[in-house]
């Protein structure tokens, strides 16, 4: 047609029935790669709509947490999961997920960088129009028992035209259940709650709503509000705004913890 690859698949649709059905893309570009593999920017031949396709090794011996999580949500403020279908790697036995979800041109990141570069912070009403959807898109999914456990800028997609945000990349996020253990080593470092510095396993959905937390200071600072090198470096900073744990907080944490001898810092005048 316009002299690109046109590429069929079978894939299923990302909600309802398990009904596969031929999707034919065309125009396909990398945009992004990670150690969780590559996104791909394409256009659905049927519609014209873009489309992003995130492919991942699949280990055959598990089923894939993050597309069993995205088939369950359907909220305006989360990234749509259209489709997924398998494909068969270089090598022999390999298989990869492609999950095909709607594309959507920016980040808060990217537009955070681009209002510092004019030694700028983003305006104060696009700040609270962001993060009112973010805290919409968290409600939805921790009434399901869902913590993302990545929230960070860089997940946070906007389409400047409409100003809609819609928080993506479920990679991490894990339905939790009380009393089960889970990894304390998740979430990017400037956004990780207290607790998880700490080594917790049995945190909430709560961690989220620390990472959102950081994210809103960060857009009014132009900076991150708790920037540290290390998990310890980290804890100094928070301490230095919030003050030093009591001791009821440090068990709450970690009940490994409340031995531990920390300065006393007193917290920062905007903590009041």
């Amino acid at each position: 047609k316009d002299g690109s690859k046109v590429t069929t698949v079978v894939a299923t649709p990302g909600q309802g029935p398990d009904r596969p059905q031929e999707v034919s893309y065309a125009d396909m570009k990398l945009i992004g790669n990670g150690s969780f593999g590559v996104v791909y920017q394409a256009k659905l031949c049927d519609t014209g709509e873009l489309i992003a396709i995130k492919k991942v090794l699949q280990d055959k011996r598990f089923k894939n947490r993050e597309l069993q999580i995205m088939r369950r949500l359907e909220h305006c403020n989360i990234v749509k999961l259209k489709y997924f279908f398998y494909s068969s790697g270089e090598k022999k036995d390999e298989v990869y997920l492609n999950l095909v979800l709607e594309y959507i041109p920016e980040t808060v990141y990217k537009v955070a960088r681009h209002y510092s570069k004019d030694e700028q912070t983003i305006p104060i009403s696009f700040i609270k129009l962001y993060m009112y959807q973010l805290f919409r898109s968290l409600a939805y999914i921790h009434s399901l028992g869902i913590c993302h456990r990545d929230i960070k800028p860089q997940n946070l997609l906007l389409d400047p035209k409409t100003g809609v945000l819609k928080l993506c990349d479920f990679g991490s996020a894990k339905h939790l259940v009380r009393g089960e253990p889970n990894v304390s080593y998740i979430c990017s470092r400037y956004y990780r709650a207290p607790e998880l510095i700490f080594g917790a396993i049995d945190y909430t959905t709560k961690i989220d709503v620390w990472s959102a937390g950081c994210v809103v200071a960060e857009h009014f600072l132009g900076q991150p509000i708790f920037p540290g090198d290390s998990g310890v470096d980290q804890l100094v900073e928070i301490i230095k705004v919030l003050g030093t744990p009591t001791r009821e907080q440090i068990r709450e944490m970690n009940p490994n913890y409340t031995e531990f001898k920390f300065p006393q810092i007193k917290s920062h005048p905007w903590a009041k």
